[in-house]
């Protein structure tokens, strides 16, 4: 299996506890966010690790991991950063954002996914924002659920019903050969034919993962939920970096 970390955007949130370095290599106790998942992969016996880099590359300095330079990582956004190496989702792919840390039971419930394409979704996601005034509630990219299929998936989803459940989509996507096939041929396609507003985004070109993720469904492609039980944290504000030092020990 292939593991893709995209790790080629700025932290305009972080930039002042971090200064010019990329968000992934914050430190948490001593340990980058990056070098952590790495830490974890190893212990997996997964060692095919391309990471997507963009500004301050040169930072860089992690070995037995492949590099791939995003050239426009200024001029687009996630999705268009993770095709940046679509040369090489040709194969079984789990991909990462590079601000998330996690523990072993959400990576085996990636690693024991069998489908083509799952996304890993946490159904117990509210508790993660108690307390958390700088990235609020409603900046959570959630995911509407009704009877384990994916309906929804963006920002502040408001409306659901009884039978509907509403989780947060945490950054791990798993992809199997054919899944990879599917979603890289869709993104060409669209690169050749879709104008204007794409998703929840302006554009194509600026879009995030989750807009690729709401146009598959559109497109009755099957994006199953992985649901996972376990801890993870989301590195976004300076005040995420202080929670996350202070507990990363729970993890």
């Amino acid at each position: 299996m292939k593991i893709i970390i995209i790790a080629a955007g700025s932290s305009t949130r972080l930039s002042k506890e971090i200064l010019d370095i990329p968000k992934g290599l914050s430190k948490i106790n001593g340990k980058s966010i990056i070098e952590t998942q790495l830490d974890l992969f190893k212990k997996n016996q997964l060692s095919d690790v391309t990471i997507i880099v963009g500004p301050n590359k040169e930072k860089f300095k992690f070995k037995n991991v492949d590099y791939i330079t995003d050239p426009d990582f200024e001029s687009h956004d996630v999705l268009g950063s993770l095709m940046a190496c679509k040369s090489i989702i040709d194969d079984e792919v789990l991909t990462s954002y590079s601000d998330i840390i996690f523990d072993g039971d959400i990576l085996n419930s990636m690693l024991d996914f069998k489908g083509d394409i799952g996304i890993a979704v946490d159904l117990d996601w509210e508790k993660n924002y108690a307390n958390r005034i700088q990235h609020p509630k409603s900046e959570a990219d959630n995911v509407l659920l009704e009877n384990n299929k994916i309906l929804k998936i963006k920002k502040n989803i408001k409306e659901s019903k009884s039978t509907q459940k509403l989780g947060e989509f945490i950054g791990l996507m798993k992809l199997s050969k054919n899944g990879a096939k599917i979603f890289v041929e869709k993104y060409e396609h669209l690169l050749k034919s879709h104008k204007g507003k794409f998703q929840n985004a302006p554009s194509l070109k600026k879009a995030y993962l989750t807009d690729m993720i709401q146009e598959l469904i559109d497109s009755e492609f099957l994006v199953e939920p992985i649901i996972i039980d376990g801890k993870w944290y989301e590195i976004d504000t300076p005040e995420d970096l202080q929670a996350v030092r202070k507990n990363l020990k729970k993890i």
